[in-house]
C-alpha cells in the first residue's frame, strides 16, 4: 500500500513536471506566432500605404501635366492667331476638320477658367481640353443652334469640374479661329441621367444656345448647363 503511493506521487510529480514543460514551451511559441502575425500585418499596411501615396502622386502628377498641355495650346493658339489675316466667320462644316484641331476658346470668368475647344470628342481629347460633340457656332447659315461642349470633371477647379456652381445669368464667352466673340447667359443648371440624350438635341429658346457637359461623379448623372447667345 505504501508502495503505491510512493509510486502514485512518483507519477503525478512527473505529469506535473510534463504539463509544466509542455505550457512552457507552448506560451512562447504563441508569442512567437502572433509576433509574425503582427509583423506581416505591419508590412501589408506599409506596402499598401505605399501604393495608395503612389497612385495618388501618379494622378496628380498626370493631371498637372494634363493641365500643362492644355495651356501649351492656348498659348500657341494665341500666338499662331497674332500672325494670322484671316477676317472670315468660322466654317459652319465642322465636320472637315480633324477631332483634335482647335476650333476656339471657351471662357467662363465667373469660374476663373480658360481652354481651347477640340473640334471632335474622344476619350483621349477630353483628357487635354474641352470637346465640341454637336453643333456649330452661331451663323446664319447653319441648322444648329444648339453648340454642345464637353469637358472633364476632376472634382477640383481644373476643367469642367465646377461648372454646377454657374448661377443663372452667369456669362460663357465661345471665341473662334477669327475672333469672333459669342456671349452666352446661363439659363438652366440641371442634372439629367447617363444616358439622356435629350439636352444635345433640344434647345429652351429660339435662339442660340449653347450646352456644357459633364459628369457628376458622385451619382453617374449628366450635369447640364444650358445657355442662350447675348446680343452685343
Amino acid at each position: 500500500m505504501y508502495m503505491n503511493q510512493i509510486i502514485n506521487t512518483d507519477l503525478n510529480k512527473h505529469i506535473d513536471q510534463s504539463q509544466n514543460s509542455h505550457n512552457k514551451n507552448t506560451v512562447p511559441s504563441k508569442k512567437h506566432f502572433y509576433s509574425k502575425i503582427f509583423n506581416i500585418q505591419f508590412l501589408l499596411s506599409i506596402i499598401a500605404i505605399f501604393t495608395i501615396t503612389s497612385i495618388f502622386a501618379y494622378y496628380k502628377i498626370s493631371l498637372n501635366h494634363k493641365e500643362d498641355f492644355s495651356n501649351l495650346l492656348f498659348n500657341n493658339y494665341s500666338i499662331t492667331k497674332l500672325y494670322s489675316n484671316h477676317t472670315n466667320t468660322m466654317s459652319d462644316n465642322t465636320s472637315q476638320l480633324e477631332p483634335n484641331s482647335i476650333i476656339g476658346i471657351i471662357e467662363i470668368p465667373t469660374l476663373n477658367i480658360s481652354y481651347p475647344i477640340f473640334n471632335g470628342l474622344t476619350d483621349e481629347l477630353l483628357k487635354t481640353s474641352p470637346c465640341r460633340f454637336w453643333g456649330n457656332f452661331p451663323s446664319a447659315n447653319s441648322d444648329e443652334i444648339n453648340l454642345c461642349i464637353a469637358g472633364h470633371n476632376y472634382d477640383n477647379d481644373k476643367f469642367f469640374s465646377k461648372i454646377k456652381d454657374l448661377n443663372i445669368n452667369d456669362k460663357i464667352y465661345i471665341y473662334d479661329n477669327f475672333d469672333n466673340q459669342y456671349m452666352y447667359s446661363v439659363i438652366k443648371n440641371y442634372e439629367v441621367k447617363s444616358d439622356d440624350l435629350s439636352p444635345v438635341y433640344e434647345t429652351i429658346t429660339d435662339s442660340f444656345e449653347l450646352t456644357l457637359v459633364t459628369c457628376n461623379n458622385f451619382n453617374g448623372n449628366r450635369i447640364i448647363i444650358k445657355a442662350k447667345i447675348e446680343d452685343d
